[in-house]
């Protein structure tokens, strides 16, 4: 197939279906790989992949090759998969790992379990969801921002160690998106300066495109108006 290949992790929450959109909108095969439920009907471009436990090397590596198998090849890799907790650093040490596990662990294995076929790509992209508040990290931030630090490392190793070849590796920061968990979180903050989905979808596409072919190890903001 002649269309670029697509794979987004964490597609089934809220910058995860923004891209997917995105992506589908551009013309993409896009492959939505979750730890829950992905819902959409399966057509010639797209496939959904529910279920799968990215902190889990086996289960990348297995969701990666199922789409590899489904579309021939791979040529973007967006990854969404993340999660937030709020602890004060006296908190639950559990929390430390939960985070390191959602936020680095995950893109991680799915950069390892994608990486062999990108390399076969013309134009592979790779881009990872980091994090402005990883930073300058605030009261109450630490564990998500040290998780996001490393995703920041990652990108700009990897991009390091693929910049010989047509691969590019860049990370998008953004502020607070707005999705309803923050909303209901902040109730009374101004919901018209944060960062839109769509918005920030639209800077990883523009990343994943060939426009961008001569950007690798960037870490982008995306901060709206905050």
């Amino acid at each position: 197939m002649s269309k670029r290949v697509t794979v987004i992790t964490g597609a089934s929450g809220v910058l995860g279906r923004a891209i997917a959109d995105a992506a589908l909108a551009r013309g993409d095969a896009v492959a939505a790989i979750d730890f829950g439920p992905v819902e959409r009907a399966d057509g010639d471009d797209w496939m959904g992949l529910g279920g799968v436990d990215l902190t889990d090397p086996a289960a990348a590596e297995s969701a990666i090759d199922a789409v590899v198998q489904r579309f021939g090849r791979i040529d973007c890799l967006l990854n969404a998969v993340g999660g937030f907790v709020w602890q004060m650093t006296d908190g639950p040490l559990e929390n430390w790992e939960r985070m390191h596990r959602m936020n680095l662990t995950t893109v991680l294995n799915a950069c390892r379990a994608a990486l062999p076929h990108l390399s076969q790509s013309t134009a592979g992209r790779i881009v990872n969801v980091g994090a402005l508040g990883a930073l300058q990290a605030g009261a109450g931030m630490g564990a998500y921002a040290a998780s996001k630090a490393g995703v920041h490392k990652l990108t700009e190793a990897l991009a390091e160690e693929t910049k010989a070849t047509a691969l590019t590796v860049n990370a998008v920061l953004p502020s607070i998106i707005d999705t309803p968990a923050n909303r209901a979180d902040m109730a009374d903050a101004d919901f018209s300066t944060w960062v839109q989905p769509r918005e920030l979808a639209a800077a990883m596409l523009f990343l994943a495109s060939d426009a961008a072919s001569a950007v690798t190890g960037a870490l982008l903001p995306v901060k709206g108006r905050v």
